[in-house]
Formats: C-alpha cells, structure tokens, sequence
C-alpha cells in the first residue's frame, strides 16, 4: 500500500486531496479594475464636472446664481421685506425671550413707581410675554372675581341667591382689557410722533402691560361684600398704576411742553380702574 502511493508526484498536493491544477492565466477581479463601469451617486445628468447642478441652489434662487446657503463670500445678508415681517412669528420670538427672574424684577418695578426708570430697564430687551400674560390673566381673574363678588353682595341681602356665573362678565373683561392694553399705547405713540418725539410702540405695550399687574392682587381683596375696602383698595391700586405710567411717561419724553400727555395717562389709568370696580365688583 505504500509503495503504491510513493509513486504519485506531491509538489500539488494539499492535504490528502490533490489540488486542481488550471493552465489559464490568472484573472483579477472586477472591483480591482480602475476602469470598471461603476454606478456614479449622484448622476450627473450631463452635467459638466465644473459647473454645479441646478438642483443644489436654493428656493427661488435665481438661475447662475450661487445660493445663499453656500455663499461663502463675505458677510452678506438675505435682502429682507418690512412688510412681511409683521406675518412671520419668527419675528416675534425676540419679544418673548424672557426667563421667570426678569419678569418678577420687571412686576416689582409697576408696583414701585419711583424705583429707577422702567424704560431704562427694559431698554435692552423690551418684551411682549408680560402684556399678553398679565392681560389675559386680569380677564379670568376679574371675570371669575366679579361674579364671585356679586353673588356675595346678593346673598347678603338674600340668603335665597343662588349662583349663577355671568359669562357676560368674561366678554366685557376681555373686550376692555385687551382694547384698552392695545389702543391706548398706540394712541399714545401716534400722539408723541405728532409732538416730534420718537417713541417706541413695543416699549409702550410692555409698560402698559406691567402696569395692569397690580389690579390682578386688589381683585383678591374686593371678593368680601365690603364697599368700603373695595372702594380703598381699587383706588390705591389705580393710583399706583397711574404714578407708574405718568412717572415713566415724563421720564421717557421729558420736557415740560407736554405735561398734558402725562397728566391725560394718569387720568386713563384711573378711568380703568373705576371701571373694574363698578362693572364687575358692584
């Protein structure tokens, strides 16, 4: 059995099988061709390496242009339209970039009038967040309060009342607070334009809008059926509103040739407050 075996060549032997010996030349694969035809991702679509497809510019770029995604030319800016600002939020944003800290420092300041100039410190950055959160709060507080205290008034000369929640209360409040919280600092900026001041509208709303805060604490106190503390506290409180907004009014204008413009803010302020204690707590 050995001997049989010994006679048998082993240079192409591997293992106990022999090996297939191919006499064609040896073939690379398709990948290790350079000149393969591969698949180019993205195709270009004939278009010449040198110049940059049309589907890489920007929305409404127009064409032989370079979007303004990839300028990488200078510093220049997309043109802006004013007009269509005022329908983007986006432009709004800046007016709500307050945190909790600046609001309470800005609400302390309405309640102390002859703390520094309100303008002075909002100057940087004037803000939307407390006209539109302290107004609609007033609305619901002094829509739930106004009835709260009517019942209260009634059952004291009727034990027989029973509750009934005027939503008549809510539709007045909003219609006054929020008419009043908009048409009036804007009538107040038309107003000093016409003067020859150069007033700003977002800084007027935003003090307009703190100024309302203190009237959100005295609706609390005029709940008990008592004319006298109701009628103190609400005119305390419009007074403290009124020198709030007649303070920064002078500040912002100056001068003495428009003291009717300050003695006229102070007097709607009070107007205001008068309202709120005969509409709702009466």
């Amino acid at each position: 059995m050995d001997e049989s075996y010994a006679g048998l060549p082993t240079s192409h032997l591997l293992g106990s099988v022999p090996a297939v010996i191919s006499s064609a030349p040896e073939r690379k694969p398709e990948y290790a061709n350079p000149q393969a035809n591969l698949q180019i991702f993205p195709p270009n679509n004939g278009v010449d390496k040198g110049k940059s497809s049309k589907s890489y510019e920007g929305l409404g770029s127009p064409s032989g242009t370079s979007p303004t995604l990839y300028n990488t030319g200078g510093n220049e800016e997309p043109p802006t339209n004013s007009w269509k600002g005022y329908f983007n939020i986006a432009s709004y944003t800046q007016y709500f970039d307050v945190d909790t800290d600046v609001v309470l420092d800005r609400i302390k300041s309405s309640l102390y009038p002859h703390h520094g100039d309100f303008f002075t410190k909002i100057d940087g950055n004037p803000d939307l967040y407390g006209l539109i959160w302290i107004s609609t709060t007033l609305v619901f507080v002094v829509a739930a309060f106004g009835n709260c205290a009517t019942y209260l008034m009634d059952k004291s000369s009727n034990s027989k009342t029973t509750w009934n929640f005027d939503v008549g209360y809510l539709s007045m409040a909003a219609c006054a607070i929020y008419g009043y919280t908009l048409v009036v600092p804007t009538a107040f900026f038309f107003l000093l334009q016409y003067l020859g001041s150069s007033p700003s509208l977002v800084r007027f709303w935003c003090m307009w809008g703190y100024s309302l805060f203190i009237f959100i604490c005295c609706s609390f106190l005029m709940i008990p059926p008592l004319e006298f503390v109701r009628w103190t506290v609400i005119l305390v409180a419009g007074v403290v509103s009124a020198f709030f907004v007649a303070f920064n009014i002078k500040s912002y204008i100056g001068g003495s040739d428009v003291n009717l413009v300050v003695v006229a803010s102070f007097v709607l302020q009070l107007v205001l407050a008068l309202f709120i204690k005969i509409w709702f707590f009466s």
